[in-house]
């Protein structure tokens, strides 16, 4: 069974949330309608894919430096949102764990069976996948996610 409970709120982040939310609402439905229409869903990760680098190129920095990124990518804001914890910035990786994911709490209010989570959760991944692709020295890697039913989602973005 998937766990997924913020531990802590404020008004902005719930705002914060609620936004996520209703972005990964709409992003399931999507998918879900695209498949009644005999589309392979594979398209939706292409499209977040692109939609992570259109991000990469104009909404970070651009730079070479993990440290000036991570400032960018976990902002205090993405921090309280996902509960996020920064195990590692140290300019060569940066490690977080999420604690919580509005991603995820949105499919669990749709009734998407959880085994479904998990690809739809990778789709999504895709945004972080196509940021770090236009980073030329880091690299990404995703371990453990709540929408597989563990208690963290592991990000990990290296340095080259």
């Amino acid at each position: 069974m998937i766990k997924n409970t913020p531990s802590k709120s404020d008004p902005r982040t719930d705002l914060l949330r609620g936004a996520i939310e209703h972005r990964a609402t709409w992003y399931a439905l999507m998918i879900a309608e695209a498949q009644k229409a005999g589309l392979d869903k594979s398209f939706a990760g292409k499209a977040v894919f692109s939609c992570g680098q259109f991000h990469g190129k104009s909404k970070y920095p651009r730079t070479d430096d993990l440290k000036v990124f991570a400032d960018a990518f976990a902002n205090q804001d993405v921090v309280n949102c996902f509960e996020m914890e920064i195990l590692k910035n140290d300019g060569e990786h940066l490690d977080i764990d999420f604690h919580y994911c509005p991603l995820v709490e949105a499919w669990k209010k749709l009734g998407i069976p959880e085994e479904e989570m998990p690809a739809l959760c990778d789709m999504a991944m895709d945004g972080d996948r196509g940021i770090i692709s236009t980073y030329d020295n880091f690299e990404f890697a995703l371990g453990k996610t709540i929408a597989k039913g563990d208690d963290v989602c592991e990000i990990r973005i290296n340095k080259k």
